[in-house]
């Protein structure tokens, strides 16, 4: 069989999986005419490591690879490795080592997981330093056949590690600038943070601080989300594309910037299948304008 040939950007949506990888997350990938797809594989808010089905996994894999579509993991929200807590931190190895096991067992190219934050009060060094005790020996144990490791910055809020696109450089250090370690970049967050995509050249210039900061070709995933509330706000509320202040322009601006060459967009906006429907058709012709 001929596959059509991969677009320069991938777009595709979070997808839904409850009740079979393959049966139901598919399904939603086909609906809303995806061409890349991003899932769970635990409960994002818990601390659960469910073995996953091997049949499903296979028959997610076979599909995939059939209608040309790459699949991403988003690890579990509580993951924390700047936590002073020893429980979350522990517990934290263990969650992420799941994620990254079945992403390697679904063929997923890279495993999201948010940079996390320095709670207790701690210094952020030191926090840093215990994502480096906890974190490199997962990335040490990743192989060509596993996934990237893809930090994602926040928004901003409270004692976070990493938000603007200068933060990944000392988190990028704590790692030793592992080989596995790329970047995921949710524009939601980012705009959230400070980086205003919406002002003039804002887009071009954000990406241009990131590829300073940690070097061409770690950018290997988009979170493609619009924000409800204002540059530097802080807040991480989705919208829909160009529903909220970043608006369609910078949405065009990210598919001629040199560092997203090749890099596949996941939304995570609100309005369910419809709504990410219209949003990957939306991204797609401003894309291909």
């Amino acid at each position: 069989m001929t596959l059509p040939d991969r677009p320069r950007n991938p777009v595709g949506g979070h997808v839904p999986v409850a009740g079979g990888l393959a049966r139901v997350g598919l399904a939603w990938a086909r609906d809303i005419a995806a061409e890349t797809v991003q899932v769970f594989v635990a409960n994002p808010r818990g601390w659960a490591t469910p073995a996953g089905n091997p049949a499903q996994d296979e028959l997610f894999r076979d599909r995939c690879a059939a209608e040309g579509l790459s699949a991403y993991i988003h690890a579990p929200y509580l993951i924390n490795f700047g936590s002073h807590t020893p429980e979350t931190a522990e517990r934290s190895v263990h969650s992420l080592r799941h994620s990254l096991r079945r992403g390697r067992e679904i063929g997923a190219p890279g495993v999201v997981v948010h940079t996390g934050s320095a709670t207790g009060g701690r210094p952020r060094e030191v926090a840093l330093a215990q994502v480096r005790e906890r974190m490199l020996p997962l990335l040490d144990e990743l192989t060509h056949d596993d996934p990237y490791l893809l930090l994602e910055s926040t928004a901003g809020q409270g004692s976070s590690l990493c938000s603007l696109a200068e933060d990944f450089g000392p988190y990028f250090d704590a790692l030793d600038a592992h080989p596995r370690l790329g970047i995921c970049l949710d524009t939601c967050h980012i705009f959230a943070a400070g980086h205003d995509l919406a002002a003039p050249h804002g887009t071009h210039r954000t990406l241009d601080r990131l590829v300073e900061t940690v070097g061409p070709g770690r950018l290997r995933l988009i979170h493609a989300n619009d924000s409800k509330d204002v540059s530097g706000a802080r807040k991480d509320r989705h919208m829909n594309i160009g529903a909220g202040h970043i608006g369609e322009a910078p949405f065009r601006a990210l598919f001629s910037h040199p560092a997203t060459e090749g890099v596949p967009l996941v939304i995570e906006t609100p309005g369910g299948k419809e709504g990410h429907a219209a949003d990957v058709a939306l991204l797609k012709k401003l894309r291909d304008s």
